[in-house]
């Protein structure tokens, strides 16, 4: 009865994970890691060992990164300033209030205003505002797609490991 309440743990947990890769508020593919973690734990490492283990947890690592990289990565290309990033950060944390769709395009609301007002002097402030904020967006939505591909792939690694 215990392990089928591990098992069920640890599905809870990658689950969670797939959750947490769109909403910012929880730790997506440690989540993911966690559950996988734990799977391999329940019969005490002899299916998953330390290889399958040492490339899940570097593929976790390669995801933790993508959160901070992508959107900033977006956001750089067209010169974004620093309120920019901080208007995508506050956006983030604001769309988390509004729902599925405040995660979506609060960040791109947000970097926008942000670059609006560090640029509200020149001409060209508005369409360079909307400009960052589309990159910082875009960036942010092929970082959580690549997250959501490292997520599969280490499931991948631990089913083979599992069943091999």
């Amino acid at each position: 009865m215990m392990t089928l309440l591990l098992w069920a743990l640890s599905a809870g947990l990658v689950l969670l994970g797939f959750a947490g890769i769109v909403l910012p508020a929880l730790p997506g593919t440690l989540l993911v890691w966690a559950g996988l973690l734990l799977a391999a734990w329940i019969d005490d490492f002899q299916r998953i060992g330390g290889w399958p283990l040492a490339a899940i947890s570097v593929l976790a690592v390669i995801a933790w990164a993508l959160d901070y990289v992508a959107g900033l990565m977006g956001a750089r290309h067209l010169g974004a300033s620093k309120q920019a990033l901080i208007g995508a950060a506050l956006g983030t944390v604001l769309g988390l209030f509004m729902g599925l769709v405040g995660v979506f395009f609060m960040p791109l609301v947000g970097a926008a205003v942000g670059e609006y007002l560090a640029r509200r002097d020149q001409h060209d402030a508005a369409p360079q505002a909307l400009k960052v904020g589309v990159a910082t967006w875009v960036g942010m939505l092929v970082g959580m797609l690549a997250k959501f591909v490292l997520a599969f792939v280490m499931i991948g690694v631990a089913v083979a490991a599992y069943l091999w």
